[in-house]
């Protein structure tokens, strides 16, 4: 197992609910990453977020694009973010979609992990390749 570590900038945009679609009550926004470290590049995707009426208690799933040199190889894949916060403890899984690397990064598996710090956002990735030890 390799492991990838650096930092991140995010952005996140509110999307406007889409007419006769969906409930308006899930929030939408789009995601835009720029990452540094072993990993640069970036990452696009989508986020869709409840809260609830409990305070510190929400969920949320997305779907990202990572487009990046990973330890040198080019290439891409995409992230499945899976998180809620139970009255304020959070919990969050994000694993790489099976079969998602492609050119360099193809055949990629494995996690995504996020740390925030002081409003600072970095990353820790744990991938394999088929071509790795």
């Amino acid at each position: 197992m390799a492991r990838a570590t650096g930092t991140f900038e995010v952005k996140m945009s509110p999307q406007p609910p889409q007419d006769g679609v969906g409930d308006p009550t899930v929030g939408r926004m789009a995601i835009d990453k720029q990452f540094k470290g072993d990993m640069q590049g970036h990452g696009k995707g989508q986020m869709l977020a409840v809260g609830t009426p409990v305070d510190g208690s929400a969920g949320y799933v997305a779907m990202e694009r990572v487009t990046a040199r990973v330890h040198g190889r080019q290439g891409s894949f995409a992230l499945q973010h899976t998180g809620t916060m139970n009255r304020g403890n959070p919990q969050l899984s994000v694993t790489i979609v099976p079969d998602s690397g492609t050119d360099a990064l193809a055949g990629i598996a494995g996690s995504f992990s996020i740390l925030v710090e002081h409003g600072a956002h970095s990353y820790v990735l744990d991938y394999t390749l088929p071509d790795e030890p």
